[in-house]
C-alpha cells in the first residue's frame, strides 16, 4: 500500500469517467505497506480504494478481483471490486494494472484482546467455509517456490548463523507432506493491520468491520492461513505465543471449522512455515527495496526471532475439541 507510481487529480479525474460514481472530490494517498501504490479516492457518490499493481500481471489479477467479489457475495466483509461501465474489474492507469474497491469503515487494532482474536478467528473460519465454491486458482505467490528462488538473493547479506536457520528451516519444510492438507484460497496476510474494527475501544463492544489488502492470497493449506494469523495476533513484542488470545483464536475457529486430524498433527510445521515465510519476505523487502514515495519496510528481525521460537516448542493444540 505504498506510492510508487503518482497518479494526479487530473488522470484520475479522467479516468473515473469509465466508472458511474460521480466525479472526484479527493485523492489521497496511503503510506502503509511495500506491495502496491494505493489511494483513498473520495467522489460525489462514495468513498473507494484506488490500487495501482506494481508487481502482479494483469492475467494474475483476476484471480483476487474475483476472490474478493466471492467473498462480498457471501457476506464477508471485504473490499468489492467495483465494475466500470464495461462490467470490467479491471483496468490500466499510468501503465499499471488499476482496480477500484469500496473503501469499509473502521480502523486496525494494534493491542488485541482476547475479544478481538476471536472474532478474528470466527471470521477466518467464515472465509475458509465461504470459498469452497471458488474455483480461481492461483499457488501462494509467496509459498515453498518463491521462497526457494528468494532464498539465493537474500543469502549474500546474512551471517553464517541466519544462513545455516535459513537453509535448515528451508530443508524441513520441504519435507513436510502438505498434499494432505485440506486446501483452498487462503488470504496468507491477515496481519493486524489488515482487519478493521468498528465501534468503542474497550474490545467489548468493537466487531470487525473489513477485511482487506487480499493481494498475497492464493491456493495454499487452510490450516497454514491459521498459522499466519495467529502468529500475528496471538503473539507478545517478542514473538512468544500469548495463550489466551491464541485459545481464543483457535475456538472461535474451530467454533465454524474443525481443524482435521492431518491438519492437528502438521500445526507445528504450519507455525514455522508461517515465521519462515514473513522472515524471508522482510529479509528481501528489507535488502532489494525498491524505490518509492511514502514506502516502509517491516523489520526481518521481528519474525526471526519467531522462527526460532517455533523451531524450538509450538503453541500445542488440545487432544479434544475446543471448547
Amino acid at each position: 500500500m505504498s506510492v510508487y507510481t503518482k497518479v494526479s487529480p487530473e488522470q484520475l479525474a479522467a479516468w473515473l469517467k469509465r466508472y458511474a460514481i460521480g466525479s472526484l472530490l479527493e485523492l489521497q494517498g496511503i503510506a502503509d505497506g511495500i506491495e502496491n501504490t494505493n489511494y483513498f479516492v473520495t467522489t460525489t457518490q462514495g468513498r473507494y480504494v484506488l490500487t495501482l499493481f506494481e508487481r502482479l500481471r494483469f492475467e494474475e489479477l483476476p484471480f483476487y478481483l474475483n476472490l474478493m467479489a466471492h467473498l462480498a457475495r457471501h457476506g464477508i466483509p471485504c473490499p468489492a471490486p467495483v465494475a466500470d461501465r464495461d462490467q470490467s474489474l479491471l483496468g490500466a492507469l499510468n501503465g499499471k494494472p488499476a482496480t477500484l474497491v469500496t473503501r469499509l469503515s473502521g480502523a486496525p487494532v494494534f493491542d488485541p484482546g482476547e475479544r478481538h482474536c476471536g472474532q478474528v478467528g470466527a471470521m477466518l473460519a467464515a472465509m475458509h467455509l465461504a470459498v469452497a465454491g471458488y474455483d480461481g486458482t492461483l499457488e501462494n505467490p509467496r509459498g515453498l517456490r518463491w521462497q526457494r528462488q528468494a532464498a539465493p538473493q537474500i543469502v549474500p547479506f546474512l551471517d553464517d548463523s541466519l544462513k545455516a536457520l535459513l537453509a535448515s528451516e528451508l530443508e524441513f519444510q520441504a519435507q513436510q507432506r502438505v498434499e494432505i492438507l485440506p486446501r483452498g484460497p487462503v488470504h496468507a496476510d491477515l496481519f493486524r493491520d489488515n482487519v478493521l474494527f468498528e465501534g468503542g475501544g474497550d474490545g467489548t463492544t468493537q466487531r470487525i468491520g473489513g477485511i482487506i489488502d487480499f493481494y498475497f492470497a492464493g491456493i495454499d493449506t487452510l490450516v497454514f492461513d491459521v498459522a499466519v494469523t495467529l502468529n500475528d495476533w496471538c503473539v507478545d513484542a517478542a514473538g512468544n505465543i500469548e495463550p489466551g488470545r491464541a485459545r481464543a483464536l483457535l475456538a472461535a475457529y474451530q467454533g465454524a471449522r474443525a481443524l482435521t486430524p492431518a491438519e492437528r498433527e502438521a500445526w507445528p510445521a504450519m507455525l514455522r512455515a508461517a515465521a519462515l515465510r514473513f522472515w524471508l519476505s522482510r529479509l528481501h523487502d528489507f535488502y532489494l527495496p525498491r524505490p518509492g514515495e511514502l514506502t516502509h519496510a517491516h523489520d526481518p528481525e521481528h519474525f526471526r526471532r519467531i522462527l526460532e521460537l517455533r523451531r524450538a516448542g509450538a503453541f500445542a493444540l488440545p487432544s479434544g475439541p475446543l471448547p
